[in-house]
């Protein structure tokens, strides 16, 4: 009988760059773009107060990956949860590589650097509570990206003139 393992990734960080949005041959979608966490500790000596960026690269794919090309951009907050993948190919001058990447199923823009934060439009945010029970605490209160926010974001996108 195997045993059994996890692979499981949850992040909350900032974009740092725009996401590339692409497609296979077969014509599904592909997004990736990077994200940064940042941790923050003092020292046990009682010293200064340290800092560290981990850097991740991530990558969406299907419905979730032309999402994430339409609704985000670098500077973006965002929660992701996924898996890591590691890859391996050939590059050019026949040298091995490998990378290590997250593949994400699941996104919620948490609040971008424009300030918008894809909440409902509604003044009745009550009904939400039940709903944040169930989340980390950072999340508790955030306003979140909704699937109708997001088909009318797709809406919208067709009426823009440029």
């Amino acid at each position: 009988m195997a045993v059994r393992s996890l692979n499981k990734v949850m992040l909350i960080g900032n974009l740092t760059r725009d996401p590339n949005l692409r497609y296979t041959p077969t014509g599904t979608a592909v997004c990736s773009f990077g994200l940064a966490t940042n941790r923050s500790w003092a020292s046990a000596d009682g010293g200064d107060k340290q800092e560290r960026t981990e850097f991740h690269n991530i990558v969406a794919w299907a419905k979730l990956a032309e999402i994430c090309g339409q609704l985000l951009h670098k500077g973006d907050k965002v929660y992701l949860e996924g898996r890591l993948q590691t890859r391996e190919w050939k590059g050019d001058d026949e040298q091995s590589r490998r990378t290590t990447e997250v593949v994400i199923d699941n996104m919620i823009l948490l609040r971008s650097a424009g300030g918008y934060t894809g909440g409902s439009k509604g003044d009745d945010k009550n009904d939400d509570d039940d709903k944040n029970e169930s989340l980390p605490e950072e999340l508790v209160g955030a306003e979140v990206l909704t699937k109708e926010a997001v088909a009318e974001a797709e809406d919208v996108a067709d009426d823009i003139p440029f």
